[in-house]
């Protein structure tokens, strides 16, 4: 009997013990799972892709031309910023924006929807009273400041050339090829740009580069080429695919290469013909890529403060806005390449997440019905209370460049 004890004392620990390692199981998957829930709310939460129909996507490009026209002045000028809470319009002026804005209403007009044409008219006639002329070129000046960009001629061409795709209209032919030898006055043998003309000198300025004028030119004399290919206007617009592909990110110090350039996709997807090498269409990939990742992030935001805490608060039309004109022209390249085929799909489904987010964020009439300024609230994009001109352009601009890949993805 005696020895019967130390047996029983045995079993009842071993069953403790036993019991005490379950316990300590069940409370390791206890804190995994929790853990992993914490992971996915905080590090990786759900994507969220509002649907949106090809005709949902017209109509908010359309409501954004609207709005560009209720914005305009009678000099052709638009309200620049508009402050929801305040209710007030804080001034300041871009002229660089003015040529974009008037730039995306002539692009809708170019996909078929001329409901801004008049508007981008008569933003056309402020940008043509502030031309600045010289030996053979012609330039955009800020009547403000007296500077003249690289980056606001550029646009200003682009929308003429946008122009000239929906209307078929010749009259600003000779004006176009002037605005485009202006930009060759600021291009260097690498194929970059410089950013700007000093007037008091009658000299480009060597210090300045821009990360966005590069593009915008690029994309412009990809259009030229397009509209007069015996002018030899794809010579200069090689050089600078070539930089933007090969140097620019290290030649401009960009921490986090590629730089998401919408206006470089837009370019690359005018050269879909030309054709493209295999360093530019590692470069088209790579900014595919960058566009696909910004609008996943994106998608994983909400207006929480929680979400705002640990990914930060929305990102505004402005920004979004390009990342879907960025993905529709890349969209249009890997149609068109086998080299980038394999990315149609993805691309696809990023550009209709991203659209789609647009679809949503816009403030609707109903919306704008109990506001001060209802006019400047319907078709408008807003930021912690502020919309910005270019909010609306680059919005447009996405929304109805979108409407054939959400056409498409419907079919299938």
């Amino acid at each position: 009997m005696p020895g019967q004890f130390p047996a029983a004392y045995a079993t009842l620990a071993r069953r403790v013990s036993f019991a005490s390692m379950l316990r300590g199981l069940a409370g390791t998957l206890g804190l995994w799972a929790v853990g992993a829930i914490a992971l996915r709310a905080i590090v990786i939460p759900p994507e969220q892709c509002p649907p949106v129909t090809p005709d949902e996507a017209r109509a908010a490009a359309i409501a954004a031309a609207v709005w560009i026209e209720r914005a305009q002045a009678t000099d052709g000028s638009y309200i620049y910023e508009y402050d929801r809470e305040a209710n007030i319009e804080p001034g300041g002026y871009n002229v660089v924006r003015h040529a974009g804005v008037t730039m995306s209403l002539y692009q809708l007009a170019a996909e078929g929807e001329p409901a801004g044409l008049a508007t981008a008219d008569r933003g056309l006639e402020w940008m043509a009273a502030n031309l600045i002329r010289h030996d053979d070129w012609a330039a955009l000046r800020d009547p403000y400041s007296g500077s003249v960009k690289l980056g606001a001629t550029a646009l200003m061409l682009a929308g003429l050339e946008q122009r000239r795709f929906a209307t078929g209209d010749e009259q600003h032919d000779e004006l176009m090829r002037e605005l485009a030898r202006f930009m060759l006055v600021l291009q260097l043998e690498d194929g970059a740009f410089l950013e700007l003309w000093d007037p008091a000198t009658e000299q480009p300025n060597p210090l300045y580069r821009s990360k966005y004028a590069t593009g915008e030119a690029f994309w412009a004399l990809t259009l030229m080429y397009r509209l007069f290919p015996g002018e030899g206007w794809d010579v200069p617009a090689l050089a600078v695919a070539d930089y933007l592909a090969l140097h620019r990110d290290e030649v401009e110090n960009q921490k986090f290469p590629p730089w998401a350039d919408q206006w470089a996709a837009y370019g690359l997807s005018e050269m879909a013909d030309w054709p493209l090498s295999d360093a530019q269409v590692e470069y088209a990939r790579s900014l595919a890529e960058r566009f696909g990742l910004l609008v996943r992030a994106e998608s994983q935001r909400t207006t929480s403060w929680w979400s705002e805490l640990w990914h930060g608060r929305q990102a505004r039309a402005a920004g979004m806005g390009t990342w879907v004109e960025g993905l529709t022209s890349l969209s249009r390249l890997a149609e068109a390449d086998p080299r980038m085929h394999d990315m149609i799909d993805a691309i696809a489904e990023r550009a209709a997440c991203g659209a789609g987010m647009l679809y949503v964020r816009q403030v609707t009439a109903g919306e704008a019905a109990g506001g001060e300024r209802p006019d400047l609230l319907e078709g408008a994009w807003f930021t912690e209370g502020v919309t910005r001109m270019d909010d609306q352009q680059h919005a447009l601009s996405g929304l109805i460049r979108s409407e054939g890949i959400i056409a498409r993805r419907e079919g299938e």
